[in-house]
């Protein structure tokens, strides 16, 4: 079928007047945008979707919302037969959010579904919670995290409240993709909602803080600057950090404001200095000793500290976790609570420093996919057996214990700040307790390339690329040979020089490749799940002594992540 043919399809009655005058007008204006509309279904993936929002099966709207939930409903009314099911609906301060929440309720209670409607914007980790708090069987959140403005999207939470993951996740994409539009029931029954909201955000603050805090030393003194960067944890972290006994918190103002076009950044996304730079602006007036931002849904955090010369100046993702990791196994072991039967959490893209620290404090680190649905399956997985600590991913994500089943950046943000008071009133900073964990662990470094690719063309390329790096991977990287190949998508590992390949099925299935170097350095390569990219994840290591050593070795090691950009033609 052509694309005008799909898109034709959308001229029926099943569709609404307005849809229906869209799609027309795309196709009477022969509109460049009528191809990348319906050229193929928006993608179901296995934690939900993501995508521009408009008329068309590659967009997101009222129709591959409901289809989705539909799906979704039909799924959960076979596993949970004769059951009264609840699900919680949170979104966020995305364009179209609040009626995209109402609108899927809409469909959920017209199958019979009770719903749990947050009657504002809300963060994703709160959503999470609530699952849990309020026993519900699921849950679905309406974001599009930190992407553009033009996107939102729809995640789907279990009733442990983490993402689905096999074989939940499978089993409901076939349902999703067997719901024809016409089959979809949008007249909703408004009795079965429960709204919810101020008095559940003291029930999550009091978990964040319950759940994230060990020594209270020195809050009244740290000075915070902390933005939403227009998203939602305007509603739930000033409240948290008060609660928390921390007196001095200037908020950017200006950013405190929801609002789905970010107007105030490019990207609303923490991971970039650029989406920090009025905070930074901030507390250069203040004298701040830590800033905070988070994402439009307030599950991502960036955090900035002092620098060895003074300057404010923002962490990794990578960087952040080691301080929160490290911290609370050190508070973990002093507090007498290890056994020896404790893990922490990461992902196969993120630094392996953590194996360095849980051999430490004499923890196991277990390793899933990259997203925190993997990590929150390892709770469950070993659930009984193992007491999970603390989980990260590179990519600015924390969460501390499991009172929450996703990254969480309400409770992260509390136990970050009472580390910075903890180091100001010993006399250091954050930044100098993270090369003091570095002298015992060894110093990793990462570094992020991101290559953009738009559209059917961008997709095709991006498929070629990690083509070409599976059928000829580096010989070498900045100076140092490939030692050990592992690919997820054909679930095995090679080494190099002895040149023996093993099974590697531990790990799902996942199209990604890392290669690691005689000197340690790891180089991991993946297409993004949810915006048109391919991603490189550079990680490499030393060894320091002092403070002192510090300097010297970061500038050798970003030498040689630039050598590894050339290595690899991404300059």
């Amino acid at each position: 079928m052509t694309t005008l043919e799909k898109a034709q399809l959308w001229l029926s009655d099943t569709f609404d007047k307005e849809t229906q005058d869209a799609v027309q007008a795309l196709i009477d204006s022969n509109s460049p945008d009528l191809e990348d509309s319906f050229y193929r279904e928006l993608e179901f993936g296995t934690g939900g979707m993501r995508g521009i929002m408009g008329v068309g099966t590659n967009r997101l709207n009222k129709y591959t919302l409901g289809q989705a939930t539909q799906g979704l409903a039909n799924y959960m009314l076979q596993q949970f037969p004769g059951e009264e099911i609840k699900v919680a609906i949170a979104y966020d301060v995305r364009n179209n959010s609040k009626e995209f929440g109402k609108l899927v309720a809409d469909v959920l209670t017209a199958n019979g579904i009770k719903v749990l409607l947050f009657k504002n914007h809300r963060p994703t980790p709160e959503l999470s919670f609530t699952v849990r708090d309020k026993k519900c069987n699921g849950g679905i959140v309406l974001t599009a995290s930190h992407n553009p403005p033009e996107y939102n999207g729809y995640k789907v939470y279990w009733n442990d409240g983490a993402q689905i993951v096999p074989p939940n996740d499978e089993a409901i994409i076939k349902e999703v993709y067997s719901v024809k539009f016409e089959e979809i029931k949008f007249n909703g029954n408004d009795d079965l909602i429960e709204w919810i909201g101020e008095e559940q955000d003291d029930v999550y603050i009091n978990a964040c803080i319950e759940n994230s805090t060990y020594q209270n030393i020195g809050r009244e003194n740290l000075n915070i600057v902390f933005t939403s960067i227009h998203g939602t944890t305007y509603t739930t972290v000033p409240k948290i950090l008060e609660k928390a006994g921390f007196k001095k918190i200037d908020l950017v103002k200006e950013q405190m404001i929801p609002s789905g076009n970010f107007p105030t950044v490019d990207s609303p996304n923490p991971e970039e200095p650029a989406a920090l730079e009025m905070a930074m602006d901030l507390a250069r007036i203040t004298n701040a000793d830590i800033v905070i931002g988070t994402d439009p849904d307030g599950d991502r955090l960036g955090i900035a500290v002092r620098n060895l010369e003074g300057e404010i100046q923002l962490l990794n993702g990578n960087q952040c976790n080691t301080i929160l990791t490290y911290y609370i196994l050190d508070q973990w072991k002093k507090q007498g609570k290890i056994t020896g039967k404790e893990f922490i959490g990461s992902t196969i893209v993120t630094s392996d420093i953590f194996f360095d620290i849980a051999k430490k404090f004499g923890v196991d680190c277990k390793v899933g996919l990259t997203g925190f649905k993997w990590i929150g399956k390892m709770i469950r997985d070993f659930e009984g057996e193992e007491k999970f600590v603390c989980g990260g991913e590179e990519s600015f994500g924390f969460m501390t214990g499991d009172f929450v089943r996703d990254k969480d950046s309400g409770g992260s943000i509390v136990l970050a700040c009472e580390i910075a008071a903890w180091c100001k009133a010993n006399g250091k900073t954050m930044y100098e307790y993270m090369i003091e964990i570095y002298q015992e662990t060894g110093m990793y470094y990462e570094g992020l390339i991101n290559l953009v690719r738009k559209g059917r063309d961008g997709a095709e390329e991006i498929q070629q690329m990690m083509k070409n790096f599976r059928e000829n991977p580096p010989k070498e990287l900045a100076g140092s040979l490939v030692e050990e190949v592992k690919d997820f998508k054909e679930q095995t590992c090679l080494n190099v020089f002895k040149n023996e390949k093993n099974v590697m099925d531990e790990i799902p299935k996942s199209n990604v490749l890392i290669y690691y170097t005689q000197d340690g350095t790891k180089v991991c390569v993946r297409p993004s799940g949810t915006e048109p990219k391919i991603k490189f994840y550079v990680s490499v290591k030393d060894s320091i002594s002092s403070q002192a050593d510090f300097k010297d070795k970061l500038s050798v090691l970003e030498a040689k992540i630039a050598a590894i950009k050339t290595n690899l033609q991404l300059n």
